[in-house]
């Protein structure tokens, strides 16, 4: 799992994984846009069915510069996983710099209603070099 998701983190027995990748067709680095995907799992090792409710992701770039997204669900889903189940998505991220990283964490709700902030581990974006 770790040569596929290679970026973990595991916060009361809810694991986030991320892949990423460079996707030089939808880059246009002579106009300052570069372009990553990001593949999340999210597997519930907990005992309790959970809900994800919330996204916040900080997003910075090659520059320092700090960005911060919200927004309910993840690709317009609040999805319900129970125990031992997961949910994988894919989604991505433009920049104006040819590196930057993410990381961030979801809201969940266990079936108690008992809320929590789930981690999502730091991960780098970063462009192939190019010979000029």
């Amino acid at each position: 799992m770790k040569q596929l998701f290679p970026h973990a983190a595991t916060t009361d027995g809810v694991t986030v994984r991320v892949a990423v990748s460079y996707l030089p067709e939808q880059s246009e680095p002579q106009r300052g846009r570069w372009f990553w995907a990001y593949h999340i799992r999210i597997e519930n090792d907990s005992d309790r069915t959970i809900q994800l409710l919330t996204r916040h992701w900080i997003i910075t770039d090659g520059r320092g510069a700090r960005h911060s997204v919200e927004g309910e669900g993840v690709v317009g889903e609040q999805p319900v996983i129970a125990p031992g189940g997961s949910f994988d998505y894919v989604s991505g991220c433009p920049l104006q710099t040819p590196s930057g990283a993410m990381q961030g964490s979801y809201r969940l709700i266990d079936e108690a209603g008992q809320a929590f902030d789930a981690s999502i581990p730091r991960f780098a974006l970063l462009a192939p070099a190019v010979e000029t």
